[in-house]
């Protein structure tokens, strides 16, 4: 694979997960939340034991609560959450946002798993995190 198909891998909505590799880097999107509601969370409460996981805010906003902190990234704004600390996050306003997430091969199929899964129960959850050295808080 060349540098130009690494590139137009992501831009054309597929994530970037050369093969080798143990990262990947995805575009998403994550829909607004009407004035006065409750954000719903991209993702519930969680911890990755052996991973870390970086976005990149690229359009509109994303609230993140990363171990005992609630932050808020705009546009041209960047979290990292370390291995073994607690995190979700959530869009707190009405627009869209667009984001860049980077994340370990791990971690991607995780939710890849999570995405295929019929029964999405507690358990079934639970077991999915922990078999990728994960655990669902929430």
């Amino acid at each position: 694979m060349t540098q130009v198909d690494f590139f137009a891998s992501l831009v054309n909505g597929q994530p970037l997960e050369p093969e080798g590799s143990r990262l990947a880097i995805a575009e998403w999107t994550a829909l607004g939340t009407a004035l006065g509601d409750t954000p719903q969370l991209i993702a519930p409460l969680h911890i990755h034991h052996n991973d870390d996981e970086a976005w990149y805010v690229l359009e509109g906003t994303l609230g993140f609560k990363v171990g005992d902190m609630i932050v808020e990234a705009n546009a041209n704004q960047a979290v990292v959450v370390p291995r073994g600390t607690p995190h979700t996050y959530w869009n707190p306003k009405p627009a869209t946002a667009r984001y860049i997430i980077i994340m370990t091969s791990q971690i991607r199929s995780l939710i890849d798993e999570i995405h295929a899964t019929e029964q999405r129960n507690i358990e079934t959850l639970k077991e999915i995190f922990r078999k990728y050295e994960s655990e669902l808080l929430e």
